[in-house]
């Protein structure tokens, strides 16, 4: 179980940390616009489409990277105050009834868009530049199965849960800033930060 969950973890991870680079090309292409509209008064017609596709494609395929680390939002002001192996119990139960359920009809319904778009070349009606989203479309895809693979490590993690009475945490990989700066500033101010 553990070796599946460290395998999710990283396959996540890269995933994240790839398609996380988006906002870099992000950045230059708004930026891009704004020079060319507002300096140059020459828009571009595909600026827009582009921009709403990169963060598309960055959401979704930073979905599974966020799960495995605990990043999506939970409501979970009883849930911290159960025993691990109760929690553990509730996450098993939720992920089979509702995670795994929307996750194949996202995988589903995503195949079937995804394959009709491919086949006659969809572009995007908003602009004029007639942008193709056919292999946006396919993210979705993409995306769920990421979902899915990371969903049964969550699965296996709560099992763990439930047995041991432990969770098994992601590696870590990336700190708050916060966390930094505090770290940065103790020693100033006389305070032992761990």
């Amino acid at each position: 179980m553990l070796a599946f969950i460290r395998f999710a973890d990283r396959l996540s991870a890269w995933f994240g940390k790839t398609f996380a680079w988006l906002i870099m090309l992000m950045t230059f292409g708004v930026s891009y616009e704004v020079f060319v509209r507002y300096v140059l008064n020459s828009p571009t017609s595909w600026s827009l489409d582009v921009s709403f596709i990169m963060y598309g494609t960055l959401f979704m395929m930073g979905g599974a990277y966020t799960l495995s680390r605990g990043g999506h939002v939970r409501g979970d002001f009883l849930y911290r105050l159960w025993p691990v192996r109760v929690q553990g119990a509730v996450d098993f139960v939720l992920y089979l009834l509702f995670f795994f359920p929307g996750v194949t009809a996202l995988i589903l319904s995503g195949w079937k868009y995804a394959s009709r778009s491919w086949r006659y070349g969809e572009v995007s009606v908003n602009s004029p530049a007639g942008i193709p989203i056919y292999q946006f479309k396919t993210v979705i895809v993409a995306a769920g199965i990421l979902l899915f693979i990371q969903g049964i490590a969550q699965l296996l993690r709560s099992v763990i849960a439930m047995r041991d009475g432990v969770w098994i945490a992601a590696e870590e990989d990336v700190e708050e800033t916060e966390q930094l700066l505090l770290r940065e500033q103790a020693p100033r101010a006389g305070i032992h930060v761990e």
